[in-house]
């Protein structure tokens, strides 16, 4: 070969080699597209499908008062039965099995965790447990169905090593959040300051990517709309801004309180709820849907479901809810995650945050009780996840309000400073180590003498 042609060689193969020209960089990113639509076209179906199936259980309801003491137990019963088995990866919200593949680089454990007959099974489990009146969202459960759908379509295509199978599974749950809610931003800084703890350089375009595609599909087919409509509340300085404080201290105590509460323990009360529901599972779950038709008698609209139509009342002040809602929603949502079915705690912690917020805004007479309600929300969000950037950009985001910005970032700042005090571990982090300890991979490592792996969380 003459010296100007392997010069000619040396040349093409430095501008190929660059990212933007790689053919292998380019095959990543059209499957992260691909993998986006797919997530966005998830989302639709999962909304629409949860949709018909709590409809069909009001339906129900409306026909005979007495059915959900018959339908709730046993559809509770039926699914902790169910989930015992391989679907065993399905049970709760989703986020935290996300997590835990993300972060543990063992192929194995995320087969376990991530891939497409979990996905379905999730889905199809969550429609059940709307169709028996659980008191659950579709949010987390959505989370896990994008990590689990571009974790498989990578997989599939030749990118199965520990960063990319990583870079996969975050850029699925943030498309899975913006799509499933319609908050692009939120889908985003739930990636950064939720899912992975830190913020990689070379991940921000896949991230954005990732979300404006399933979020473009989401547009498309359903339009531009937000979760709760557009909410024209404002908080002008002054008296009202005791608001700020009343809803971040009483709503970031609560929302801790729900988080210790459904965390598994080993001692104490909860440790004995914890040893009842390991001898009788099946049973224990029953019993765990009895309770949630037995407090819905206490509230006029009832428990049951996402808590969307309640909390978009209260929001609007067009409510019938009676002031005992948001404690009763909130012990709901504990009757439901108890049971360990497959169900999230996106939507419900913002009914159970507009009821509280409706509470308070009955002792700031003169505040605008719109205002004051989506600061609850926002607050209870925030001392729930102890994750207040999340709960703060979702909240302005569901409800179109940029002007209640700073308000809502200060409310949940004091809530998640005041849900530490009650819950010191955030509730995701706590359920994704304890899904690790139950694994064993974690005395297996400390056996092994091996180093924490680059990509564990750091973050308290």
């Amino acid at each position: 070969m003459s010296e100007g042609n392997r010069k000619s060689w040396a040349w093409w193969r430095l501008v190929t080699s660059h990212e933007l020209l790689s053919a292998g960089q380019w095959r990543r990113r059209l499957l992260f597209w691909l993998g986006a639509v797919l997530v966005g076209l998830a989302a639709i179906v999962f909304a629409k499908a949860a949709d018909y199936a709590f409809h069909l259980f009001q339906q129900l309801r409306h026909l005979a008062w007495w059915s959900p003491f018959l339908v709730t137990p046993a559809v509770f019963a039926l699914l902790a039965w169910l989930t015992t088995g391989t679907l065993n990866a399905t049970k709760g919200s989703g986020i935290p099995q996300a997590i835990v593949a993300m972060h543990v680089e063992d192929e194995a454990f995320r087969r376990k965790l991530l891939g497409l007959k979990i996905a379905a099974g999730k889905m199809a489990l969550t429609l059940a447990a709307l169709l028996g009146g659980a008191s659950v969202g579709r949010e987390g459960p959505t989370v896990h169905v994008g990590a689990s759908l571009l974790y498989s379509l990578g997989k599939r295509f030749g990118f199965s090593d520990a960063t990319s199978a990583g870079r996969f599974i975050l850029a699925g749950s943030a498309a899975g959040l913006a799509a499933a809610f319609n908050t692009p931003l939120a889908g985003i800084v739930f990636a950064i300051e939720e899912m992975s703890g830190a913020f990689e350089h070379r991940m921000s375009g896949i991230l954005l990517t990732a979300v404006i595609i399933a979020g473009v599909v989401s547009l498309g087919i359903l339009g531009n709309y937000a979760y709760f409509g557009s909410i024209t509340a404002m908080l002008p300085l002054g008296r009202a801004w005791i608001a700020v404080l009343l809803d971040g201290v009483v709503c970031g105590f609560a929302g801790g309180l729900f988080a210790r509460l459904i965390l598994p323990a080993d001692t104490g009360i909860l440790g004995r709820v914890n040893q009842l529901r390991a001898k009788a599972p099946v049973l224990f779950a029953g019993g765990c849907g009895l309770a949630l038709v037995l407090l819905s008698l206490l509230s006029h609209d009832g428990l049951y479901g996402t808590g969307y139509d309640q909390a978009k009342d209260i929001l609007t002040q067009t409510s019938t809810t009676g002031s005992g809602y948001g404690v009763l929603k909130l012990m709901g949502n504990i009757a439901s995650y108890w049971a360990g079915i497959p169900g999230g705690i996106f939507s419900p912690a913002l009914a159970v945050g507009a009821g509280f917020g409706n509470n308070i805004a009955a002792l700031l007479p003169g505040s605008d009780t719109s205002a004051v309600v989506l600061l609850g929300m926002a607050a209870y969000l925030a001392g729930v996840t102890q994750a207040p950037l999340t709960a703060a950009v979702i909240s302005m985001e569901l409800t179109a309000n940029r002007q209640m910005a700073i308000p809502i970032l200060a409310t949940c700042l004091i809530a998640r400073g005041v849900s530490a005090l009650v819950c010191p571990k955030p509730v995701y982090k706590a359920l994704a180590e304890r899904l690790i300890e139950n694994s064993g991979l974690a005395e297996a490592r400390k056996d092994e003498g091996a180093t924490p792996s680059r990509n564990a969380p750091e973050r308290d």
